[in-house]
């Protein structure tokens, strides 16, 4: 079974589109899924509207994150709760295509720990996306395939797939910011999980606002990369997957 992890903070906007979508894409393809919203202390309609929502999909359920609240903090709950055998992580705004969650379904099913989607590869696509912070996508993720010598180049991108036991292996998780969607991936690599790297696809939100707070997440990012760093460097294969 898939998990859709879905974090949500201040959504009423896009939410029942976003969930609805993934619904009849999953059903259409005959997966064996749920949805599982967390909802980030939410202050608008967002519960209210998941809640009128459950009694028509009974994929749908959702789980309220207490504060301290934040995106790392709402991903790892549902990490810590989901049921699936695989998860991926989609944002509540629909940026991401729900047709890409099916193309990596497709792929984890062949044996691999995990699948990065990448938006930066043939067949991947970003629309809508805000100049400056593109430039400081691409700076940033050069300089961590730098670092840790790796090809992927969309290590920040949240959009990505695990089995179970994978993310199981990826503990303790320490991000509770955006700075999560480094650190999964991360000690995924530095750990020796098997992974693909798929392209995706990637549209700027049209309703609500971004959570994502350039200035306050660049010391976080910082931290998280030197944390993977040094355990690729130190920790002399203690956390290495086991064969």
């Amino acid at each position: 079974m898939l998990s859709v992890l879905i974090p949500a903070h201040n959504e009423e906007d896009c939410i029942e589109k976003t969930i609805t979508k993934i619904n009849n894409v999953l059903k259409r393809n005959k997966i064996s899924y749920e949805i599982l919203v967390i909802n980030d202390g939410s202050t608008d309609k967002t519960e209210k509207i998941l809640k009128s929502l459950i009694p028509k999909i009974k994929e749908l359920r959702y789980l309220n994150n207490e504060p301290p609240n934040g995106y790392g903090r709402a991903v790892t709950k549902g990490l810590r709760n989901f049921k699936g055998d695989y998860v991926v992580i989609t944002m509540a705004d629909l940026s991401d295509n729900p047709e890409d969650i099916v193309k990596f379904y497709r792929e984890i099913v062949k044996g691999y720990d995990c699948i990065f989607g990448s938006r930066f590869i043939k067949g991947g696509e970003t629309l809508n996306y805000p100049y400056h912070k593109l430039i400081l996508n691409r700076i940033t993720n050069s300089i961590i395939r730098f670092l840790f010598m790796i090809r992927y180049n969309d290590v920040t991108n949240a959009f990505k797939m695990y089995k179970r036991e994978t993310i199981q292996g990826l503990e303790p998780l320490l991000s509770k910011q955006f700075n999560l969607t480094v650190e999964l991936p991360l000690k995924a690599i530095v750990r020796g999980y098997s992974y693909k790297i798929l392209p995706n696809s990637w549209e700027g939100r049209k309703k609500g606002v971004s959570k994502l707070k350039i200035r306050e997440m660049g010391s976080r990012y910082f931290f998280i990369i030197l944390y993977c760093l040094l355990e690729k460097w130190l920790s002399r294969g203690d956390y290495k997957k086991k064969i």
